[in-house]
This record gives C-alpha cells, structure tokens and sequence, in this order.
C-alpha cells in the first residue's frame, strides 16, 4: 500500500476506527497524489519557465484556444480552458457548502466536510461505490430505485442489492426498512435513500424521519457500521405541506459514531442545468474533525483522479457566476412554481373516481416524477406499448407500475396524458 494511503488511512483511524471499517479494500489503497505530477507542478507555479503541465498555452501565458469559441463564451480565460482541481473549483466548493447550511437550517453547527466536485451524482454514486462498496456488500434500497443503482453497485463493483418494500397505509413502510437493517448479518451496512423517490415521488413526512432514523440509530447503537448514501438529486422539489423538506442529512450528520452520513447532490435537478454535469459528494460523522474530512476528501479526490481527472471548468464557472447573479433565487422560484402547478394538476386529475377502476397512485408528494399501478390484472409494459401504437404518448415502465414524468410534460397536456393512460386500459381490457 502506498505510504500516501497509510498516512490518510492513519488519521481516518485515529478520529473515527468505524469509519475506517467502512472503507473498501479501493478506499483503503486511494489516496491523491501530492508528491508526484500535481505536486512538482504546484512547486513551479509562478515561475519565469514553467515546462511542467499538461496544456498548451499561447505566447502570452493564456489557455491556448480556438477563436471560434470566443464569440460563444463572454467569461475570463481562465474560467473556460484550463484544468480545474481534482476536488472542484474551490470557490463553488465554498459556495455548495455554505448552501447546504442555507438550504438546511437544523445542520447549525454541525461540522462537515467540504463538498467535492464529480461529474454530476451518477459520477458521485459510482465514487461512493469504490469508496465503501466490496464485492458481496449489501446495499440496502427501497423496491422503487433508479435503474443506475445495479450497474453501479452490482455491475461495477459486485455488491448485491436488496431491498424493502417502500410503502405500507399510504406512507414509509418504516417496519419493512427496520426489520431489513435488523436482520443484516454483516458488520458493516451500506444504505441508500432517495428522497425524493425516483421513481415514485415521495419524500417522507417530517413524522416518518425521526423513525427512519431511530431504525438506524437502533443498529449503531449494536455495534454496525453503517453507511447512509443519501441521494438528494431532486432535492429541494416538495410540494405539500408535512413533508420533511430538508434532507434527511441533518438528521444523520450527528446520530453516531458508527453512521457515516454521505450526502450527493448538485445542480443537475434543483437548477435545471442537466447537461453541465456536475454533483458533490460531502461526509458528516458524529466526532468528525477537519483533519479527519480532509483526508475523507483526499481519498475522494484521489478516486476522482483516477477515473475521470477534474470535472469541467466551463460548467463549474458558469454555475458559480450565475449563483453571483442578484435575479437566480427568483428565478429558481418560478421555475419550482411551475413544476409545482404540473403537480397540483396530475394530482388532482389521477384522483378522478373514472380512473380508479383501472389504475391507482402511489403516494407521491415531491421531485419530477409518480407512479401508477395497473389493476384488473392489466400488465404495465402492455399499456406502455399500447399507449405508444395508438396514443401517441410514452410513459416509463418499470416492474408493475407506470412511471410518469410530470416535469417533462406541458401543464395542459397532463389531464391528455392522465385520460391516455385510460383510454389504453380501457381498450386493453376489452382483449
């Protein structure tokens, strides 16, 4: 093992030995490299000669670059063409964190990481994975996950999915998830929650967090190490009264010694810039220390480094110019308004008594998306199909139920797509 991982490894152990135990047999050995390119580099920063980094500069000591981008891109140089770091641009990182406390006021003074950059959260997720994932691991999710979780934790990295039924009466089905964590046999437990829910649309209600919680509490408190990957890609998209609307980091962040809160989020969703690319991955411990964060972040990097190298320059300048501007909250506002009017219109339209009798709801509350389960044994892919020859209109399925992508839809055409779907069992039916 390199003595640059024996060192991260050293003050990892000495703060937290638990979440040492988390760390993969890759998140053992990773670490970033400051004694090689990057560091020799750093050293000859400034210098009259500099023979060292790999990009090409013009005369002038500018990015060398193609004019024809120039009336295309109105920013500084050196925001657009050059490497950015391995962890981020230090600024957005700076910014991110301080957003985290803003978007989550119970955090307070909670002591946590710095974000680091990744390539959007399916990038973020797949780190998290070489971080604390071994082959054979389990990963504990809901029966309603993003298809993205099995070609990474399994596909990737040979960890085995299992999973607990979502709901139970309408909400959280807290005894599932608890009896799931109880009967875990291995020391160490990874989780993934994401709220809200893709596919179904549900964050928990601020009564079901503190249970949610307490199930996890209940088996660090027996001595489990647990990981909490906490997905938080649509976070901030709640759209009733009773939900929790922070993330259910703050509630992870100090629970124990013994639970790792992870928490990946990012611009992608809560600012609607999809193709930018860009996600963070910040770590909260009970006990967590700087030194201790840093060398969490260190090992990151390293793994950041090793897969992709940085993340884009262009795309991490642009956000942080446009959190600069005085009109971005408001015009976030409109944006959520918006999706929120969509909601309130498929809510009020899937309610209809006339559609009952073919398909009902899953509970949903937040994020981009719902689910509807087909009765009088109709099969989902066929309605999927169905709608597609005869209707003009796709729709996700995904096992026995029907994802619908409310945010993707022009409100007026949401009771169409809503009476569509009926129309189609309707007619399937009938065969």
């Amino acid at each position: 093992m390199d003595a640059q991982a024996l060192s991260l490894n050293k003050k990892i152990e000495e703060v937290n030995s638990s979440v040492y135990r988390m760390l993969s047999k890759r998140g053992k050995n990773i670490f970033f490299p400051k004694l090689g390119i990057l560091a020799q580099s750093a050293q000859a920063k400034g210098k009259a000669i500099n023979a060292t980094i790999g990009e090409a500069f013009e005369n002038d000591g500018t990015s060398m670059h193609l004019p024809e981008f120039d009336a295309m891109l109105n920013m500084p140089i050196s925001n657009i063409y050059p490497y950015a770091p391995s962890f981020g641009k230090p600024e957005l990182r700076t910014f991110w964190k301080e957003s985290i406390y803003k978007k989550n006021p119970s955090l307070k003074n909670t002591v946590i990481s710095n974000p680091i950059a990744t390539n959007g959260l399916t990038h973020g997720i797949s780190i998290v994975g070489y971080l604390f994932a071994d082959e054979n691991d389990s990963v504990l999710l809901s029966d309603h996950y993003w298809e993205n979780y099995n070609l990474i934790f399994d596909n990737a990295y040979g960890a085995k999915i299992d999973t607990f039924e979502l709901f139970s009466n309408g909400g959280f089905n807290v005894t599932a998830f608890e009896k799931k964590l109880n009967s875990s046999v291995n020391d160490k437990i990874i989780i993934l929650l994401n709220f809200p829910n893709n596919p179904s649309g549900y964050t928990p209600l601020i009564s079901e967090i503190g249970l949610i919680c307490g199930a996890i509490k209940k088996v660090s408190d027996a001595g489990k190490k647990v990981v909490v990957i906490i997905d938080d890609a649509y976070f901030g998209l709640v759209y009733e009264k009773g939900v929790f609307t922070e993330s259910i980091f703050v509630e992870l962040a100090n629970l124990s010694e013994n639970v790792l809160a992870v928490k990946l989020d990012g611009p992608t969703k809560e600012d609607y810039v999809w193709g930018f690319r860009v996600g963070f991955i910040t770590f909260a411990v009970k006990g967590g220390t700087a030194d201790f964060y840093e060398a969490l972040e260190n090992k990151t990097g390293g793994a950041i480094r090793g897969n992709i190298s940085n993340i884009s320059q262009l795309s991490q300048s642009l956000l942080y110019k446009v959190y600069s501007e005085p009109s971005y909250s408001a015009s976030k506002t409109k944006k959520f308004e918006l999706l929120k009017t969509r909601y309130d219109v498929l809510k009020a339209e899937i309610a209809k008594p006339i559609y009952s009798e073919y398909f009902e709801a899953l509970p949903f509350n937040s994020g981009y998306f719902m689910c509807i389960e087909p009765k009088k044994g109709l099969d989902a892919e066929t309605i999927r199909k169905h709608l597609l020859e005869k209707y003009d209109t796709g729709v996700i399925v995904l096992g026995k139920v029907i994802r619908l992508a409310f945010s993707a839809v022009a409100t007026e055409k949401i009771p169409a797509l809503v009476e569509n779907i009926y129309k189609a069992c309707v007619d399937l039916s009938k065969k």
